[in-house]
């Protein structure tokens, strides 16, 4: 069997999906794998801020239709990319291990948050990260900034820019580990939904399912379906700050959320401890209880 599988063309997205498909071609031999690279609106649209873009999806909506079209069998995205809700005939498959969950400030003269002169400038596309840096260092500039994490990285080299906030993850899988100045923990600002996971796509009836399942993570796993059914009973999007992290310690889950309306007057924090049985029902009650207090309903 040929399984053709779909990404964008990012270095990052290039590199997750050789991930994915070396992990496949060691269990799976027997057959043969192409990778198909996929432009999508957020790819071609650089000149204008995430939030400002009225469309959920702008990162997958491409590679769904070819999904549906049958021109690829699987596809490989960052879950924390994903909207909160899919294309009907698809679903994800079980995913594989999960890289770091933590967002990290890279610095281009400094060692730290801490020893940031007053005002630096410090520069991010989101505005869960944005509000969150903000309710530690009220003195900071914090700028708008789009590309891919190389595009990001030589904007903080030639322009005036002090530091940025980014993925480990992404950072860890391109082997620029060494760039990261100082991680924020999940106390401190918690991840996006996902963030670290990589959402596998396919048909509902795709015999993907099963291969994935066989090889798949099943702490990622767990972590992908809080995470996501969290962003989902929020209706979350770029428009707002919003994120989670379902930390597993043995069968308790440690939940941490968070939620804010479009301008960052409200920002409220949750965690909670519960059993793993419980998460769904949990994890429903935390997003109802934040969604009341942030708008009222």
């Amino acid at each position: 069997m040929k399984i053709t599988i779909g990404t964008r063309g990012s270095a990052l997205a290039l590199t997750q999906t050789e991930y994915v498909k070396a992990q496949l071609e060691k269990a799976y031999p027997m057959h043969t794998y192409e990778i198909k690279i996929i432009r999508t609106k957020g790819d071609k649209i650089q000149d204008v801020a995430l939030d400002k873009i009225n469309d959920k999806g702008i990162f997958v909506k491409e590679i769904e239709k070819e999904l549906l079209d049958h021109t690829i069998d699987l596809a490989v995205h960052s879950l924390k990319d994903m909207p909160s809700t899919m294309a009907e005939g698809l679903t994800f498959a079980k995913t594989l291990s999960a890289s770091d969950y933590r967002d990290c400030l890279v610095l281009k003269n400094y060692k730290s948050l801490a020893e940031l002169p007053k005002h630096s400038i410090i520069a991010t596309g989101s505005k869960r990260r944005y509000y969150q840096l903000l309710a530690m260092r009220p003195d900071l500039q914090i700028v708008g900034i789009r590309g891919n994490v190389n595009t990001r990285l030589e904007k903080l080299r030639t322009q005036n820019i002090d530091g940025l906030v980014l993925a480990s993850a992404g950072l860890k899988r391109l082997g620029l580990e060494d760039e990261i100045t100082e991680y924020f923990d999940e106390t401190q600002m918690i991840p996006a939904c996902g963030q670290g996971i990589l959402a596998l796509q396919v048909l509902k009836d795709s015999p993907l399912l099963e291969m994935l399942e066989a090889i798949g993570d099943e702490q990622a796993n767990q972590r992908m379906k809080l995470e996501s059914l969290f962003l989902a009973q929020v209706n979350g999007g770029c428009h707002i700050p919003v994120g989670s992290y379902a930390k597993q310690e043995g069968n308790l889950i440690h939940f941490y959320a968070v939620l804010g309306n479009e301008d960052g007057s409200k920002l409220i924090k949750k965690d909670e401890v519960f059993s793993l049985d419980e998460g769904e029902e949990k994890v429903k009650e935390i997003a109802r209880k934040l969604k009341e207090e942030v708008y009222g309903r």
